[in-house]
């Protein structure tokens, strides 16, 4: 693990961290947007230029281990294909290799993705590596490969900003099953060395998530609450005297917004990652409560995301105001 020192010193060398999780709008989950049958750099640029035009300098993207075990080549070539078109328009990479949040309450599978439930936010999202896969002994060895490799990679390429090595660990009921694949993902990652920050998130403010702020070099939490709720959580995270990232927040019906929560950040010099840039298939633009979504179209308030499908701004102002706080 770094030394608080050595993270200061990393963090103390980079801009301001500000961006946004990346799910291009034609993918329902992290399958679809990887997978050489729906992978649309074409698509994924257009949409980019959009995040370069608010100065945002960071995507974090959810990679799925399945295409790694299922076709290695193709999963490698779309991931450099996504980290050169990004960086080309100045936008470093924040990587995700496993994730226990899962929407769907379905296994992820290959080829052709379900359609999204009406009405329903983000339904088709499934974990990676799956939980059959995580808990498999006998998996162990391949995903140690698939971490050692992905990592290794790209272990000095500056185009890689920080490695999220698992999101939301606990998370879909897991608690603290996750653990042992936690502790192994940080080890795996830790042997090849990287030149960028390990870390992974703090989501449930519970015992079973704080594991991940005493094996992060820098603090990465996600927090949609209101301005009483995250002063109160970044009290607690500032014990850890290390740079701070919140790779999650944005929810606007409960006052989780730009204009409330950019200028905190900012003054505390927290970098900070949105949900969601253009609304598309992960309808992540709905309330996490199906009964207060509408049967058609969009809410007038949108939970998440900055543009809709035909990359207008949900709000002038509010891009207004980004802009303001990112030039």
């Amino acid at each position: 693990m770094w030394s608080k020192e050595k993270a200061w010193e990393w963090y103390k060398n980079q801009p301001w961290i500000v961006g946004m999780n990346y799910v291009p709008s034609y993918a329902v989950n992290s399958t679809e947007m990887w997978q050489k049958e729906s992978f649309d750099i074409g698509v994924i640029e257009k949409e980019l230029i959009k995040a370069e035009e608010l100065n945002f300098n960071v995507a974090r993207v959810f990679l799925q281990y399945i295409l790694y075990k299922e076709d290695k080549e193709s999963f490698f070539n779309n991931f450099e294909s996504f980290v050169s078109v990004a960086f080309k328009h100045g936008i470093k990479t924040m990587p995700i290799l496993f994730d226990d949040c899962a929407f769907a309450c379905m296994e992820p599978k290959l080829g052709k993705q379900w359609e999204p439930l009406p009405c329903v936010h983000n339904s088709r999202w499934t974990a990676s590596p799956g939980f059959v896969y995580a808990d498999s002994e006998s998996e162990a060895p391949f995903l140690e490969s698939y971490v050692k490799e992905i990592v290794g990679k790209y272990k000095d390429d500056g185009r890689i900003i920080l490695w999220d090595l698992y999101n939301e660990p606990g998370n879909s009921e897991r608690k603290e099953k996750c653990h042992k694949l936690l502790k192994n993902t940080f080890k795996w990652a830790r042997e090849v060395n990287p030149s960028q920050p390990l870390s992974a998130c703090i989501w449930a403010y519970s015992d079973f998530d704080k594991l991940c702020c005493e094996l992060s070099d820098i603090i990465n939490f996600h927090d949609y609450s209101d301005m009483e709720i995250t002063k109160r959580r970044l009290e607690f995270l500032e014990q850890y005297d290390r740079p701070m990232v919140c790779t999650e927040w944005l929810n606007r019906p409960l006052s989780n917004t730009f204009e409330t929560h950019v200028p905190l950040y900012k003054e505390k010099n927290i970098g900070i990652v949105n949900w969601g840039l253009v609304a598309g298939k992960t309808q992540t633009y709905l309330s996490w409560d199906s009964s207060k979504n509408p049967k058609d179209g969009k809410p007038e308030v949108w939970q998440h995301d900055i543009f809709d499908e035909d990359l207008n701004p949900y709000n002038e102002k509010e891009i207004e105001f980004i802009k303001s706080m990112t030039k």
